[in-house]
């Protein structure tokens, strides 16, 4: 009989911070506070089985907050790293489309940096360890230590070896308790640690909930010379009707390889739409498609975009705990930028907690007063200003830039689960997704390309509460969108004579590339996700 998990001996790691996630801001922090105080003593853990294999982002970032951690870095830069060039800015239909004769200011980005966000994280890693670091991939986070009167006192990492019917298996190893004076999140998007804290501690009570987007990113090999390294082109409209918030990005990089992807904003109104499969048609517009035609996809993936903004930023400080990157919500949407306000945040928390020796308290404070913060708020209008259709959110982001944001109202941003229309309530545009011939074809295709692997015999890690709600009311109100919003083909709804409505949810938990949109989008608030056992999930390779 296995032993309730607070009644199992563990073993204990004791530090004075630990960090939650080693992405720019987790390694970002733990390089700052060391530069600034070798004797404090820090880890980093992070449930990806390498540091970097869990990262996936466009990237183009600006180097300036880089620039102040590391002065240096430009003599020996990241092993992807690509100075950006001409920039380019389409509005697309079907059959064509149209360049703007202006490249909206955020998308200018002379002076940045194209990258591989996770080969830049592989490359931050062994310079925070030169400086007293201690790192530990494959360590995930299972829930957080509290004291009796609630203050966070650390981390629980998940037991290893557990069977999917709960049983100890074999190898069962219990996870370590680290403990620490503070603990700083750096999760990415969508935390679910973050999660439960920002409920127990009411942190988003003064503010608008989350909102996020998908991303669903490409790597791929071009023909010979066909390649323009430093290219930049963004584009809006078709695949998306009018009403959808969508976009995409295709980077050149050096060697003839394109990092492409597609951006679905997941307050999308219509059942049936399937951000997969929008990319996939994109792809074969007239003027993406000569581009990759003879070309070969190396690495695929997909995340979470967190997109709510200024009026959505959270508390981020609680007893014993500190949020900061996407965790804290602090990317630039219409930038479409985060890499460097990740940079900025963390290093902001490490110079608070030398500042008030390891005080969480604070920080919210120093962080809202901070350049981070306030380059949210004069954007804070323009992606919200989409929700009443793109033509509305191109005047309206063409207005808040002309006045810096000084307009003297704020728009509200509502949860993404809430934006659903029910099935036959509007006449929803009808979803010709093409015959695709350019590779993957299909999302199982998409997840072999992810390289993402969980031990099949362990917990399932979807969380679904109540599954007769999936083949009763979801069937009937929403058509089980859940069966397109995952990139990755974890839901599916197949026919079982000797289930109750004749149909079950099948939940195809090795699927999974952590993308947590499922989690975020799920009409009836039901899935949740957790963190399966530390390793697991997705292998990106330079995304």
């Amino acid at each position: 009989m296995n032993q309730p998990a607070d009644a199992i001996e563990r073993d204990v790691m004791e530090y004075d911070v630990v960090t939650v996630g080693a992405g720019p801001a987790g390694l970002s922090f733990a390089i700052r506070l060391k530069q600034l105080d070798p004797d404090i003593s820090v880890c980093v853990i992070e449930k990806s089985s390498t540091i970097g294999a869990h990262i996936l982002s466009g990237a183009v970032i600006e180097p300036g907050p880089l620039d102040a951690l590391l002065p240096g870095w430009r003599d020996t830069p990241p092993p992807v790293c690509v100075p950006a060039a001409d920039d380019e800015f389409w509005l697309l239909t079907k059959d064509g489309g149209r360049k703007a004769p202006i490249v909206p200011p955020g998308m200018r980005n002379h002076g940045n940096f194209i990258v591989s966000l996770g080969a830049m994280c592989a490359w931050l890693a062994p310079q925070a360890e030169a400086l007293g670091v201690e790192i530990y991939p494959g360590f995930a986070a299972a829930e957080t230590l509290h004291a009796e009167d609630g203050t966070v006192l650390g981390v629980r990492i998940g037991d290893m070896g557990i069977a999917k019917d709960g049983s100890h298996k074999p190898g069962y190893t219990p996870g370590i308790d680290i403990r620490a004076r503070v603990t700083v999140l750096a999760e990415g998007a969508r935390g679910h640690l973050t999660k439960r804290l920002v409920r127990r501690f009411n942190l988003d009570g003064d503010s608008d909930p989350q909102a996020y987007s998908i991303g669903i990113k490409e790597l791929w090999q071009l023909p010979a010379g066909r390649g323009t390294p430093g290219k930049i082109v963004h584009t809006l409209g078709w695949p998306a009707d009018t009403s959808t918030y969508g976009g995409s990005f295709l980077y050149h990089l050096e060697n003839d390889q394109v990092a492409i992807g597609y951006v679905s904003g997941l307050d999308y109104k219509d059942p049936n739409y399937a951000p997969y499969e929008a990319f996939q048609q994109w792809k074969h517009h007239p003027m993406i498609k000569p581009l990759l035609d003879g070309g070969n996809i190396l690495s695929a993936g997909a995340r979470a975009i967190v997109t709510g903004g200024w009026q959505s930023l959270p508390k981020v400080e609680m007893p014993g705990a500190l949020l900061i990157g996407d965790t804290a919500g602090l990317l630039n949407v219409p930038k479409i930028k985060g890499t460097h306000q990740a940079i900025r945040s963390g290093m902001l928390a490490a110079e608070h907690l030398v500042a008030s020796q390891l005080a969480a308290a604070g920080f919210d404070a120093k962080l809202r007063a901070s350049d981070a913060v306030a380059e949210l708020r004069k954007v804070r209008n323009i992606k919200p200003g989409f929700k009443k259709g793109m033509w509305f959110g191109l005047a309206n982001g063409a207005w808040e830039t002309v006045t810096g944001g000084r307009s003297p109202w704020t728009l509200k941003v509502n949860a993404d689960w809430s934006s659903l229309d029910k099935v036959g309530k509007h006449e929803q545009p009808k979803r010709d997704y093409v015959q695709r011939d350019l590779a993957p074809r299909d999302r199982l295709a998409g997840v072999y390309f992810a390289a993402t692997e969980h031990d099949e015999d362990q917990p399932v890690h979807l969380h679904v509460h109540d599954t007769s709600i999936c083949v009763t009311r979801c069937v009937e109100e929403y058509n089980n969108p859940c069966t397109r919003f995952c990139p990755a083909a974890v839901y599916e709804i197949v026919e079982d004579a000797q289930a109750e409505h004749g149909r079950r949810l099948q939940i195809n938990a090795a699927n999974c590339v952590h993308c947590k949109t499922c989690d975020i989008k799920d009409p009836y608030e039901i899935i949740t996700w957790v963190t399966p056992e530390g390793g697991s999930g997705p292998n990106y390779q330079n995304l």
